[in-house]
């Protein structure tokens, strides 16, 4: 049986997929993302991947290649999980009217607070502060004795994730 050419391509994608993965990880290995087409640029990010792995540079993907990246991928899939960081710095404050993945995740801590404790209220969670939010916020400085501004600064922020690893803890 012979090897086609749609074979190739979607073998070739699977190595761009994986060592696009790895460079998630490894910075030292460049981004290539998926086409299907072997390039230049596919070359480069196997001979990084060599180089960086002790195999012989040659920017082809031998089966000693090919096996090492598979190795590598699978171990970075099965390692422990990496804290997110989403808060960007100490002196960032979100403000009424912000929108994005920070209000998302403040939202979703805000709600599992909701869910502990009875005398707290529940907020959409839909990315954008908005006044429910603002009013829960206001509410949980209050209850950690903060100045309730309603506005999330480093303080409220850290606050919000240790009540929340608290929660977390004596649930498990």
């Amino acid at each position: 049986m012979s090897y086609t050419d749609i074979q190739k391509k979607e073998h070739i994608y699977e190595l761009q997929t994986y060592l696009y993965a790895i460079s998630l990880f490894n910075n030292k290995i460049p981004q290539v993302l998926p086409t299907g087409v072997y390039n230049n640029d596919t070359s480069l990010a196997v001979r990084a991947f060599q180089r960086e792995y002790g195999l012989p540079e040659t920017g082809d993907t031998d089966p000693a290649t090919w096996n090492r990246i598979i190795k590598v991928y699978k171990a970075y899939q099965h390692s422990s999980p990496d804290a997110y960081h989403a808060f960007p710095s100490a002196s960032y404050i979100v403000h009424d009217g912000d929108k994005g993945p920070l209000i998302y995740i403040i939202q979703a801590m805000l709600n599992n607070i909701s869910n502990s404790y009875d005398n707290f209220p529940f907020s959409d969670i839909c990315g954008n502060y908005n006044q429910d939010t603002i009013k829960a916020v206001k509410l949980f400085q209050k209850q950690v004795g903060l100045e309730e501004t309603g506005d999330v600064n480093s303080n409220t922020w850290n606050m919000l994730v240790h009540c929340c690893e608290h929660i977390d803890h004596t649930l498990h």
